[in-house]
């Protein structure tokens, strides 16, 4: 018999994630009904079905065992896109912008992302962590167990490592997996000076920095109107990879600059927004084999005209990605659920495509082969939801479903408050 430490019983689904792709979104799921699911030490052991855990899983003497009640099982959310580290609070701006002041008045106001630049410079790294930590508590609830987190309020060399080591911090301190992502070219802030100088500082020395202290597992760049160029995201690429470094992209976000097909020059791992893509970016991305992460709760906060169109990026074969991007200016919130819903909604995915994207297709995007399904030899990353389908996670609109989060292996977030299921 396997011998297990945690065992979670009476599933009325255990969704695996691990399904054929090739049959479609549904098949891919791996749905096992009436399933049960084992771990030792942190890694699953065992998944099948109930009529077979008692005679094929030993639970050893200090085993925890959950009764999902007939709930769902299936693998923790991966938020693979978010700016959880930051200071100040820009909820004026939000009502003034409601109320139709354009983000240029803002800027001149001394508002936008420079007014969360001068916020975050002037916290120090044990404040940053002290703010983001129930941050990260609120998307846990939510039923995230991984969590990339950008540098990029910062804008000098020690503001941003100051940034990143919190983040570093974030993962220690919390149960949560965290990945690091440096973002130095985030906006340029009015003391950079030259501006080809600032670019090449924030570059050459600062790179070597992160890359040398293992704070970030990715470089990424804002490639916009008013923000960099192409040829800036082609001269970070190429010291990102020098150092070991992946290329992320936010791009065609506002305006369409054909940033998808930068990325799938650069050989990006993934193209995040995107709410601007040609027909070209979308087939770039398929060929190039560049992840899309979908980010519709910006596209809703931000009242921009249309969401990324998910349904043709998953119709070209581009695997697609999801994230709340918690951020101070363009999506306040740590709701994954309601990331989830608007991926159906805005962008045009089925609501199993969209748990694929929050799931597994995140975990992919961030190259993280360990999570993302369950299936003997991963991480036990799993989550106990109180609903009776994967269809009404993305249907019960920004509703906390998840009774019991484990990370690791562990309980580390339990809601006794919610009904076994949410009807």
């Amino acid at each position: 018999m396997i011998e297990a430490d945690l065992i979670i019983h009476s599933a009325g689904a255990v969704v695996t994630c691990a399904g054929d792709p090739s049959a479609g979104p549904e098949a891919a799921l791996g749905i096992l009904k009436g399933g049960a699911i084992a771990a030792r030490a942190g890694w699953i052991v065992w998944v099948g079905p109930q009529e077979s855990l008692s005679r094929e899983v030993l639970p050893l003497p200090s085993a925890v065992t959950i009764d999902a009640a007939g709930g769902l099982v299936a693998p923790g959310y991966v938020d693979a896109h978010t700016h959880l580290v930051f200071a100040g609070d820009r909820a004026r701006e939000f009502s003034l912008r409601c109320g139709g002041a354009s983000y240029q008045e803002l800027l001149a106001a001394g508002g936008g992302i420079l007014a969360t630049v001068r916020a975050t410079r002037a916290a120090s790294e044990d404040e940053l962590v002290e703010l983001a930590l129930p941050r990260v508590r609120r998307l846990v609830s939510e039923g995230v167990t991984t969590v990339e987190v950008k540098s990029g309020y910062g804008l000098t060399i020690e503001d941003e490592l100051k940034i990143l080591r919190a983040v570093r911090r974030l993962g220690q301190e919390s149960p949560v997996e965290v990945v690091g992502t440096l973002l130095p070219l985030h906006a340029l802030p009015p003391d950079a000076g030259d501006r080809d100088a600032w670019v090449a500082r924030m570059i050459d020395e600062l790179l070597p920095v992160v890359a040398g202290e293992g704070l970030a597992r990715f470089a990424d760049v804002f490639v916009e109107q008013g923000a960099f160029t192409h040829e800036e995201a082609r001269m970070l690429a190429a010291a990102a990879k020098a150092h070991g470094l992946g290329v992320r992209l936010h791009v065609d976000q506002l305006t369409a600059g054909r940033g998808a097909e930068l990325a799938a020059e650069l050989g990006a791992v993934t193209a995040d927004h995107l709410e601007t893509i040609t027909p070209e970016g979308v087939e770039a991305l398929a060929k190039a084999g560049v992840a899309a992460t979908l980010l519709p709760i910006s596209t809703l906060y931000l009242k921009c005209p249309s969401y990324a169109p998910g349904r043709v990026l998953a119709d070209a074969g581009v695997r697609l990605a999801l994230g709340s991007n918690c951020n101070p200016g363009s999506a306040m919130t740590e709701s994954f659920s309601l990331a989830l819903s608007l991926a159906c909604l805005g962008n045009g995915l089925t609501a199993s495509e969209a748990f694929l994207a929050a799931t597994a297709g995140g975990a992919a995007a961030l190259g993280l082969g360990d999570r993302g399904r369950l299936e003997v030899g991963l991480r036990a990353d799993l989550v106990l939801h109180g609903a009776p389908s994967v269809e009404h996670l993305a249907y019960h609109l920004a509703a906390r479903h998840a009774r019991a989060v484990i990370i690791g292996g562990e309980l580390v977030h339990e809601d006794r408050e919610l009904p076994p299921l949410c009807a």
